[in-house]
């Protein structure tokens, strides 16, 4: 899964990045600690954005059913198995319709000492460019009233043979030539895009336990941690 992410790229550096138009109103970078409900980064398709295809807006990290009757109805949904979204009535038709571009700098993965303690694990891509996951979003409202807020997933599939010592999934992540196809700029075929990243395209390090508390904050959280 991914559970924590970590953006650090201005806001003007992803719009040019992906030639997407900014909106007005983006989440504040950096961020060493980026949990779930928090505002993130999203790249999505659009045909209204001045002459652009592609807008950089802000979304909720946490998909919300149409039919929760709030937020809080049901499961907290921040990520969506690629190997069953196109049949889990919550995402099947984000999936098809609604997918989207989520930029961080790395996320964060745990893994258990002999005690129970976390660890934590910072993961960005080894060419030292942003690790662009595949998402899927889509706009929820009770119906009552003026609070309709536009929210996303970020899609997982089966962790590759170097990350799989740290957790068992890890999210999809897209070369710059699939942003396109993920996006729907191409047509179909975007299905073929949910695989395991190869194994040479991440680099790990252990991180301080601090990030455990999603309170924390500040560019420490992303160093390496020695362990003696």
């Amino acid at each position: 899964m991914c559970g924590r992410i970590a953006n650090t790229l201005p806001s003007d550096s992803m719009a040019r990045l992906f030639a997407a138009l900014p909106s007005n109103s983006l989440p504040s970078v950096p961020n060493f600690n980026i949990c779930p409900t928090n505002d993130i980064h999203v790249v999505r398709a659009s045909g209204d954005t001045g002459g652009a295809s592609r807008a950089l807006v802000a979304m909720r990290w946490g998909f919300i059913p149409h039919w929760y009757k709030t937020p809080n109805d049901g499961p907290l949904l921040i990520n969506a198995r690629a190997e069953t979204i196109a049949e889990k009535p919550a995402f099947r038709a984000a999936v098809r319709s609604h997918r989207c571009l989520i930029p961080a700098s790395g996320y964060y993965e745990w893994t258990k000492d002999a005690e129970g303690k976390r660890l934590p694990w910072y993961f960005t891509r080894a060419d030292r460019e942003s690790v662009v996951m595949a998402g899927i979003w889509q706009t929820w409202s009770s119906g009552e009233g003026d609070d309709a807020q536009d929210t996303c997933a970020v899609v997982t599939c089966a962790a590759n043979a170097a990350t799989a010592d740290v957790h068992h999934r890890m999210p999809v992540i897209l070369a710059p030539r699939d942003w396109g196809k993920w996006l729907g700029e191409e047509g179909k075929g975007a299905a073929i895009l949910m695989q395991p990243a190869p194994d040479e395209a991440l680099n790990v390090h252990r991180v301080r336990a601090e990030v455990n508390s999603n309170r924390a904050s500040g560019a420490q959280l992303i160093e390496p941690f020695e362990t003696s």
